[in-house]
């Protein structure tokens, strides 16, 4: 596994769901069904190194886009899995090969666990705060997903909001 140190100020991007955008570092959304490299029961904050992929990511092949809000992200992480060459022999295993599965359909519709899981599984026991990865929404885009459990005195996740212009809390929205 390749490691290396993110920051102390590597800017990364969202685009967060108008409902959720006064949580901005939860890794709730993906706890609850999975997400590439997370099982359900697992939060992960998926996030990109730029705007164009973090917009890809979050249109997930849709032609039309959902209200969005984009955030910026200041990332200092001691220790993260670097991924984002993409697979080869010299530093990762065999099992990484086939990181970039669709996840979905192997978790949802076959019903098996995604070997991508077990990559993230992997990642989380190495005791890395993340792990960068290729887009697969946006060819040459880069990604970064943090798991929040990790993240220890050594590293730091914080959005840059200067202004305060994110919601605070969630009275904008009505309980469900």
């Amino acid at each position: 596994m390749k490691l290396t140190r993110l920051g102390p100020e590597a800017v990364f991007h969202r685009y967060l769901t108008p409902r959720w955008s006064h949580d901005p570092l939860s890794g709730a959304g993906a706890a609850l069904h999975g997400g590439r490299f997370n099982r359900p029961g697992v939060p992960a904050l998926y996030l990109s190194l730029a705007p164009e992929t973090a917009l890809a990511e979050y249109r997930q092949g849709s032609s039309i886009v959902q209200p969005a809000t984009l955030a910026a992200y200041i990332a200092d992480l001691a220790m993260v899995a670097d991924l984002s060459a993409g697979h080869d022999t010299v530093d990762w295993s065999a099992d990484w090969a086939n990181w970039d599965c669709d996840w979905r359909w192997i978790a949802r519709i076959e019903k098996r666990i995604p070997p991508s899981w077990r990559l993230g599984d992997d990642v989380i026991r190495a005791g890395c705060a993340g792990m960068l990865f290729p887009s697969t929404q946006h060819p040459g885009g880069t990604n970064l997903v943090v798991f929040g459990s990790n993240l220890t005195g050594a590293d730091s996740l914080t959005v840059h909001d200067p202004d305060g212009r994110l919601p605070k809390d969630a009275r904008s929205w009505p309980a469900a």
